[in-house]
């Protein structure tokens, strides 16, 4: 039986390119599905790496719909994520992530995967309305639902790499600090994003009856700031002797991210982004099951989440523990 055929946006970044070599990595997926993956530029060696993988490699833009029916005919299913922060634009990305869906519509995708986040405008009852990266992402999946097609949402968690070197850091002095604006105690659902997304992707192509209409949450655990540096204190026990949690002020996080050279609404965008984790929760609330390091899901709150469901994970995701283990910005620490 001829393989299907799996179709991956944005392979070249840290989502896209997890999908590619999840499925391509897994014996059971690879005998399933043929991997495309696409790229704007398929002559750049990310994507020649995929390629030496197994992948087929296209040529396809977000911002051109003609090259995505291109990219997309014969394909049974298709993975879809966007970047926000390319254009630092909303509405950009709205337009894109529709025009995905419109084309996955015509030619008759069977299961589109949507890269997606929820309405923090919506959650927080207009109380945080700028998280605009994770509003229009909601508003492309509220479209999709829209059109009736075969469709299943990803949710990925907070990036665990915003820890090492950057919230996560040394001081200057030798001494590490991890400094965020939030309480200490707040959840942050933490997600090796190039290492699990096609953990997760994968086991839901492969899981397609038991997950489609719902939301899949990328997510290997709640960590609180508390827990993310006594694990580092375990892993460097020297270095962790004089590290600290310092809960940042909203005006002096803005401040650091204007030495960066963000623009105020940026700035604005990402103190909010912060604050919805203490305030109404990065997943509005919901629980992750005691189980789900091996991927057993249970949501109590949100109408579409993956309820009651066996478990669809082969692998376990990253712990944070093991991540910090092995990044090169803690290298040398002890």
């Amino acid at each position: 039986m001829a393989k299907r055929i799996i179709t991956v946006l944005g392979s070249t970044g840290k989502q896209g390119g997890s999908v590619v070599k999840r499925i391509l990595g897994d014996s059971k997926a690879s005998s399933q599905f043929h991997v495309r993956a696409v790229t704007r530029d398929p002559s750049k060696d990310s994507a020649k790496y995929l390629a030496s993988l197994g992948a087929e490699v296209v040529a396809g833009d977000l911002n051109a719909k003609d090259s995505l029916h291109a990219a997309i005919t014969g394909s049974y299913g298709v993975f879809s994520v966007t970047n926000f922060w390319e254009l630092f634009s909303a509405e950009a990305e709205e337009t894109q992530g529709k025009t995905v869906a419109d084309v996955c519509k015509a030619e008759g995708v069977k299961h589109l995967i949507w890269s997606s986040l929820l309405n923090v405008k919506e959650l927080s009852h207009g109380a945080l309305p700028n998280v605009h990266h994770f509003d229009g992402k909601a508003n492309v999946e509220e479209y999709i639902r829209s059109l009736g097609i075969p469709a299943s949402f990803f949710l990925p968690g907070f990036y665990m790499s915003n820890f090492p070197g950057m919230s996560l850091r040394d001081m200057g002095d030798g001494k590490w600090a991890l400094a965020l604006p939030m309480p200490a105690d707040s959840p942050i659902p933490l997600f090796d994003a190039e290492r699990d997304t096609g953990k997760f992707v994968k086991a839901m192509f492969l899981n397609e009856q038991k997950v489609l209409g719902k939301r899949i949450y990328g997510a290997t655990a709640y960590y609180t700031p508390t827990e993310i540096l006594d694990q580092f204190k375990e892993l460097f026990p020297n270095t962790g002797k004089e590290t600290a949690f310092n809960q940042l002020p909203g005006d002096v996080f803005k401040g650091i991210m204007a030495s960066t050279g963000a623009p105020e609404p940026i700035q604005e965008e990402m103190l909010q982004n912060m604050r919805l984790m203490p305030e109404f929760g990065y997943y509005g609330g919901d629980k992750l099951d005691s189980s789900l390091a091996v991927g057993y899901y249970v949501s109590t709150y949100l109408e579409f989440s993956l309820t009651d469901t066996p478990k669809i994970l082969s692998e376990k995701p990253t712990a944070w523990k093991e991540y910090a283990k092995n990044n090169q910005a803690f290298a040398g620490l002890n």
